[in-house]
This record gives structure tokens, sequence and C-alpha cells, in this order.
């Protein structure tokens, strides 16, 4: 599996982070080609992305979930991936957001563009709008 990390302060308190991180369906509105994602129950997501013009649906199942810490997740059906996000309090009002995922030799990372690291580009790309939906936010949406 091919392996990516990035990482990114959020000031914000890491509960309010770790809360909106796990709003699933509002990550559309920051992770780009992810059209919906569906909580068919506390543990399983039904996802609907369009990359490059190509339609692609897959389940994932959260494998472990501690709360203002950590959540991680593996694909139950589609492209073979998993990730890990964690959540670190720098300060009161500070957090910093790590996330790897690693992708099978039938995920994202197979393709040649990887080369030069656009899966991780998009990841970066993700979470600096992850950081500006949630610092934008008056309110606290996750709960």
């Amino acid at each position: 599996m091919a392996t990516h990390e990035r990482s990114i302060d959020v000031a914000r308190p890491v509960r309010v982070v770790y809360n909106q991180w796990v709003q699933f369906e509002t990550v559309p509105r920051f992770m780009d080609g992810v059209t919906s994602v569906t909580e068919v129950d506390p543990l399983h997501m039904h996802w609907v992305t369009e990359v490059e013009g190509a339609k692609l649906e897959f389940d994932t199942e959260i494998t472990e979930k501690i709360p203002d810490e950590r959540i991680a997740w593996k694909s139950t059906s589609g492209a073979e991936h998993a990730g890990v996000a964690t959540f670190h309090v720098l300060g009161n009002d500070s957090t910093r957001v790590i996330l790897r995922m690693l992708f099978g030799p039938e995920g994202v990372a197979e393709n040649p563009a990887d080369n030069v690291d656009v899966v991780g580009l998009r990841l970066q790309g993700d979470l600096e709008r992850f950081k500006e939906f949630v610092e934008s936010e008056t309110t606290e949406n996750g709960a």
C-alpha cells in the first residue's frame, strides 16, 4: 500500500475540530471530488465521488474511534484504502490534525501522476479547505 501523510494546524479547540471531522455529511464541503457521504449506521459510510469525470462509489467502516484523539477507517468495498486522522492539542484554541491515508494497488495511488505526489497535494488541499471550513464557523456544527 502507498502511504500519504499530511497535517494542518487549526485555530479551534480539539473538541470542535474532532466533532466537525466526524460529521461525515459535511465532507463534500471541503474534500475535493466527494459528491456525498451517507452515514449508514454509526460505523459505516457510503461514499460517492467523482474524480476526473469518473463516478466511484464505495463503503467504509470505522475501525477505531477515540473522541477528540483519533478516528480510523478502512474500505469494505471498491478500491482498497484505509486512513487515520489524529487530533493533537497545541493550545486551548489550537489543534493539529494529522491525516494518514493508505491506498492499495487498485486505489488512487496507482495513478502514474502519483510520482509527483498528486495524491499528497490533494490531501493537503482537502486539509486546508477543512481548516477554512472549521475556522469560519461561528458555532460548532459537530456533536
